[in-house]
């Protein structure tokens, strides 16, 4: 995930003429198996590969790879995340290098620095000689966006903003594509706070790596982020809303109710008084001095910072309690949804003298799962208590401004400063330079499974218990071996590998609900022996795994999760046996194809073969050449 364009190999490492040899820095969000998401701030850049990796993959000598460092949180703490992670960067790549050891600092901050309590302190923390402080705001204000909101208006035009804000708030399938993997995620992540108090309930992946592109396919709602270079011709795009951030550009090929026109009117007049105060309220300059118009004037006739984010999000929010209004007096908890959705309805079209039948996106936003979890949570006596949605609503009839829901005073925040850590046996004056970033010490647990990924990807397996040990193909024992002896060796190393295949297989199938199959160490290990040996040994071995599962009695059934592994991994084995002309292997993956698949949302079983069509191998004249042949000696052996 921190590197969704894969691993490249250079034979350089940093350039000052090219651009695209310097570092990139950009933030991810991930989402856990309860909703909770996880913050993370990378830094992609260049590093010398290994000796041992330079071995294992027969990689040129004094060649450079992707590496990634990051910082993770349940903070959304951006900002001081991505300065803590460079200053580290910086460090260690320094000609003057630091003044401790680089995993000791870092060990320092992830250990001593602790997340700051919103609205009540400020943490102070040095790296280095460098100051930084994070702080959070306190739980009375709008949730903590640790983020600009500027990209996101400056792609967009007020238009395109709206229809995405309502294509969100109705939960459809949403795919974010820009050729800037910072962009994607402050544009998800920037939208995400925009339908407060409404939470998205779905899939949300903002930076999909670029072999996860047919997680486009799934039929339940989404938001995604692709980088524009991930080619989707092969994807079904039906009914997914794509927003392309280059170029302003928004398709569909399904309809987006729109906004009613009272709302719309309020929302669009809004933001563009907060985008362009000068054309669009130029009437009103010298009225209402100290209204919260004049406030917006204000904020936007400098260039856009914290004051206009604020802004913006108040705007949305003063949308919802427009739209929701008196939606309290329709709450019942003795329906199964807990809201009177047709009470509701006639009477906001009594308010506004519209038919039900033109309320369509009013209508379907009352059904979405985010407006359900909403009522939900109202429920909750402490959700309640810091419901801005309805203090909003009471302040607009009171005829107070909408400021007046926010705290008018804020303590001062305590200031906890975090002293800099003393190492053991560092000498003043002693500096730490570096080559390359340093690897942390491995656990000896994590040591043996790099050691084992090698040993298979160097075509020789660790030498085990349950089997006898494998010499590398081409060591000088292998050289000095006779035919028979060699062709014993080789049955070994089939036997053993396949044997590793079976329990990856079933080990994959058991990973818990929690558990990404494409991040686990089962999957990666599988592919690494499927794409590491020119034989085809891991291909048709795990293929051959799949049938004796079947054959067993398994019932064939996968998760999407699993669902989507499997039908990789048959993807990249097809894939190498088409480039050998492994016939054999490719009927037997079909085979097994079709018997696995997955139940879609109407319970219709979606089977892996369908998903395999796309592949370039069965436009290639030179199979079906071969698949003609290979009928064709089976018949007459037959």
């Amino acid at each position: 995930c921190v590197l969704p364009a894969g691993v490249r190999i250079y034979s350089s490492r940093l350039d000052a003429n090219d651009v695209s040899t310097y570092p990139r820095s950009y933030p991810i969000v991930l989402t856990e198996g309860d909703g909770s998401k996880i913050y993370v701030s990378c830094i992609a850049f260049r590093d010398p590969i290994c000796e041992d990796i330079i071995e294992a993959y027969q990689i040129p000598v004094n060649s450079f790879a992707d590496k990634c460092i990051c910082f993770v949180s349940h903070s959304p703490c951006f900002q001081v995340l991505r300065d803590a992670l460079e200053e580290i960067f910086v460090l260690c790549f320094s000609p003057a290098g630091c003044s401790k050891p680089l995993w000791d600092i870092i060990s320092h901050v992830v250990s001593n620095v602790p997340l700051p309590t919103p609205g009540k302190d400020r943490v102070l923390f040095a790296i280095d000689n460098c100051l930084l402080s994070a702080e959070t705001p306190p739980k009375e204000w709008l949730p903590h966006a640790d983020i600009s909101f500027q990209p996101l208006v400056q792609c967009l035009d007020v238009d395109k903003l709206i229809q995405l804000f309502t294509a969100v708030l109705l939960e459809r399938r949403i795919l974010l594509r820009s050729n800037k993997y910072t962009l994607l995620t402050l544009v998800s992540e920037a939208i995400c706070h925009l339908i407060y108090p409404i939470r998205w309930q779905h899939v949300y992946i903002p930076i999909i790596f670029s072999s996860g592109v047919d997680y486009i396919d799934a039929p339940t709602p989404y938001m995604m982020g692709l980088h524009s270079g991930v080619d989707t011709s092969t994807v079904t795009m039906d009914g997914v809303v794509v927003v392309d951030l280059e170029y302003n550009r928004i398709t569909t090929t399904e309809d987006i109710p729109p906004i009613p026109e009272s709302e719309h009117s309020f929302l669009r007049g809004e933001i563009l008084k907060l985008l362009q105060p000068n054309v669009v309220a130029i009437d009103y300059m010298k009225i209402n001095l100290g209204s919260m118009g004049d406030y917006s004037l204000r904020t936007a006739t400098k260039s856009w910072g914290q004051d206009h984010d604020f802004q913006l999000r108040l705007i949305f929010l003063r949308f919802f309690a427009q739209i929701m209004s008196g939606y309290r007096n329709f709450i019942d908890n003795a329906l199964p949804t807990g809201f009177n959705a047709q009470a509701f309805l006639k009477k906001r079209s009594r308010a506004t003298n519209q038919p039900v039948e033109s309320m369509l996106m009013i209508m379907q936003f009352i059904e979405t799962q985010g407006f359900l979890d909403y009522l939900e949570r109202c429920n909750n006596a402490e959700e309640f208590t810091n419901n801005l949605l309805d203090k909003l609503q009471d302040a607009t009839g009171r005829g107070q401004s909408p400021l007046a829901i926010f705290p008018s005073h804020v303590a001062d925040p305590e200031i906890i400063t975090i002293a800099d850590s003393e190492i053991e046996g560092s000498e003043p004056g002693n500096r730490h330079c570096y080559k390359s970033f340093p690897a942390n010490a491995r656990t000896e647990e994590q040591e043996e499974k790099r050691k084992s990924i090698l040993a298979l990807v160097g075509g020789a397996s660790k030498q085990v218990p349950s089997s006898p040990a494998v010499r590398i193909s081409g060591g000088p024992k292998a050289e000095s071996l006779s035919p028979r002896e060699r062709a014993a060796e080789r049955e070994r190393m089939v036997l053993d590998i396949k044997v590793k295949l079976q329990g990856l297989w079933l080990r994959l199938l058991r990973l818990g609900a929690t558990e990404d199959p494409l991040s686990s160490f089962e999957y990666g290990t599988i592919l690494a022996l499927i794409e590491s040996d020119a034989e085809g040994i891991g291909g048709s071995g795990f293929v051959e795994c799949i049938r004796e599962h079947i054959h067993s009695g398994w019932q064939c059934r996968l998760t999407d999760e699993q669902f989507i592994a499997v039908k990789e991994l048959l993807k990249t084995a097809i894939t190498l046996a088409s480039s050998r002309d492994d016939v054999s292997t490719i009927r037997d993956a079909l085979e097994v194809s079709a018997e696995m698949y997955r139940k879609d949302p109407n319970n219709v079983q979606d089977y892996v073969q369908r998903h395999l069509l796309s592949l370039s191998v069965w436009e290639e004249l030179r199979f079906w050449d071969g698949y003609f042949e290979y009928l064709m000696e089976n018949c007459s052996n037959k």
